[in-house]
């Protein structure tokens, strides 16, 4: 019987791969009632929510719609759409 090939890529690779073409959705930030918490920013596994001062987007061509961002945020201030293409 053979072993089967594991393929793995290390912590960080999605900063050179592109992953956000097969979103299915994506998150849209209000902007109205954010904080500044930067919970957002913390529990993105693709790192790719930035900004400061109560304003935050996500890159979109690494962002994957995951929507823990829309689910972590206190206060709701991010909404996932469906994501027209």
């Amino acid at each position: 019987m053979s072993k089967p090939i594991l393929i793995t890529v290390g912590p960080g690779t999605s900063k050179v791969n592109k992953t956000g073409a097969w979103r299915t959705l994506m998150p849209v930030f209000k902007h109205d009632k954010c904080n500044d918490c930067r919970i957002c920013v913390t529990v993105c596994p693709d790192a790719c929510i930035f900004g400061q001062n109560n304003v935050y987007n996500a890159n979109l061509d690494y962002c994957k719609g995951c929507g823990i961002c829309a689910h972590e945020c206190p206060v709701d201030d991010i909404e996932m759409v469906l994501e027209a293409k």
